[in-house]
């Protein structure tokens, strides 16, 4: 059960930042933490994926901040971090060969972390007269929140 959990709680991280959880799992897996290797997940662990999912994860961290960025509501945006969901919850569950309830309990919990995270943000921001505090702090709470879930991996 505490499997699910997880990928439940590392789809609720995708729904504050769509890359940045499923960059962390990928690491965890190039480092040996998350073992995916006899897994169709595998392609996580490969060295180009971290760092190509790295280098998209610090882009949409720049990128949020912008003024033209859409909301995580529009389907692009909510497709995205559904994927990313599924694929991180998948990943933590794929040891134990559960990949599809963990897939299932990271589309929930992108689902609930794309809703709740976009409410959250827009009244912190209101109730503070600015934005960028509130999604610099959504920023530290999403990594560090994946980097804690995922530290129960190693």
């Amino acid at each position: 059960m505490v499997i699910y959990f997880l990928a439940f709680l590392i789809g609720l991280t995708t729904g504050l930042r769509a890359l940045a959880p499923l960059a962390i799992v990928s690491w965890a897996a190039q480092l040996g933490w998350l073992p995916l290797e006899n897994t169709w997940l595998a392609f996580l662990g490969a060295s180009v994926t971290s760092w190509i999912l790295t280098l998209l994860a610090l882009g949409e961290l720049v990128t949020d901040k912008l003024p033209s960025t859409p909301s995580r509501k529009i389907p692009m945006q909510f497709g995205a971090r559904i994927v990313t969901g599924a694929l991180s919850g998948a990943a933590l569950a794929a040891p134990t060969g559960a990949w599809m309830a963990g897939a299932g309990a990271g589309i929930i919990g992108a689902i609930v972390g794309t809703l709740a995270g976009a409410e959250l943000r827009g009244r912190f921001s209101r109730a503070v007269g600015k934005d960028l505090p509130i999604a610099l702090l959504e920023d530290v709470l999403a990594i560090g929140s994946a980097l804690l879930i995922i530290s129960r991996f190693r």
